[in-house]
């Protein structure tokens, strides 16, 4: 026993050190304990009220466990049977009015936060209704009101709800933005769609998840929510909607048009449907939701090869075939990425 002893104690310094360092790990913007909008608060107020109900009762139960250990122990040389408590009316009414107490301090709110989260703004003239449709490995943001789509990064006005219907054009994914709020499943192949809206206070950008597992590249399945001023949406629309200019040099333009375009979408061009809309795609933060465009030696012409180059090795898993099962040039390559990190909305 004295051996397990002193290996405990060795044990818990570096225990307790662990947890310390462990609880400094992860990123800022993915944290539910850092809440960004109303809906994020309400959840996080939720948790707070929930936890500390439960750390309430674990303190009390441990001391008074730790109390009976200590004052009812067995004294050397006593061989009394212990009084006996069974039966006991006031204590049995005690353990369980007070469940019962702490059940409602828990339930009542708890009730009144789903069901207000709950609210459908499918009808609201006032709300931004937006369609959201996931893949392997990329979200799609549809606007239906506006008659535009993007990927990748969610552009939304601060100030108003923001309506969210979801489904999945593959797997089951789940749709998340940890300090904004969340999450909801995207389902594939039932006919159903969830509904989730969102509130975003604060102009700001919020990093985006999939929280369900939905294959190897599930970690890299990222978004942005940008959450700009209403002016600057407005323009944002507008110049989502504006005519493409496509490439001047004709090798390049016939290169995006046979080769890009049969899939994917830019401009007025929306015939792609079944790869991400490349709309203004220079003016984004990353490229294929990973690949940071401010990071040191990195740019978006940069980021855009790596990708097309080797799409498996950014992605595994992902759709789309790499430069050469595409039959690009090197000189394609490098006209394709170069226009499009051009291609640049001012918003």
């Amino acid at each position: 026993m004295m051996n397990r002893w002193r290996v405990m104690k060795r044990l818990l310094p570096l225990m307790a050190g662990v947890v310390l360092l462990l609880s400094a790990c992860g990123r800022e913007d993915l944290s539910t304990l850092n809440p960004q909008g109303p809906v994020a608060q309400k959840q996080f107020d939720l948790m707070t009220l929930s936890i500390s109900i439960m750390a309430l009762v674990v303190i009390i139960v441990f001391a008074i466990c730790i109390y009976v250990l200590i004052r009812f122990r067995r004294r050397k040389g006593d061989k009394s049977v212990p009084k006996q408590v069974e039966g006991n009316h006031t204590l049995e009414i005690i353990w369980t009015v007070i469940p019962i107490i702490l059940l409602l301090i828990l339930g009542v709110p708890t009730i009144n936060t789903v069901f207000g989260l709950a609210k459908d703004y499918s009808k609201d003239p006032n709300a931004v209704q937006v369609t959201v449709t996931s893949h392997q490995y990329w979200w799609e943001f549809e606007y239906p009101e506006y008659g535009i789509k993007t990927a990748q990064e969610l552009v939304v006005p601060t100030g108003k709800k923001i309506q969210f219907t979801l489904a999945s054009a593959d797997v089951t994914h789940a749709f998340w933005i940890p300090s904004i709020g969340g999450k909801i499943d995207t389902n594939a192949g039932t006919g159903t769609t969830n509904k989730l809206f969102l509130e975003f206070p604060k102009e700001g950008v919020f990093k985006g998840k999939c929280a369900e597992l939905c294959g190897p590249s599930h970690s890299l399945m990222d978004f942005k929510a940008k959450a700009v001023s209403q002016a600057s949406f407005d323009r944002w629309v507008a110049a989502m909607k504006a005519p493409a200019v496509l490439p001047e040099d004709s090798k390049i333009k016939d290169a995006l048009e046979n080769k890009c375009l049969s899939c994917h979408a830019i401009g007025e061009n929306n015939a792609g449907s079944s790869a991400p809309n490349l709309t203004g795609i220079g003016s984004r933060q990353t490229i294929g939701g990973i690949l940071y465009n401010d990071e040191p030696g990195k740019s978006v012409e940069s980021n855009i090869k790596e990708w097309v180059t080797d799409t498996q090795k950014v992605k595994p898993g992902n759709m789309m075939p790499n430069a050469g099962e595409l039959g690009l040039t090197q000189e394609e390559l490098d006209g394709i990425a170069k226009y499009l990190a051009d291609y640049k909305l001012d918003y």
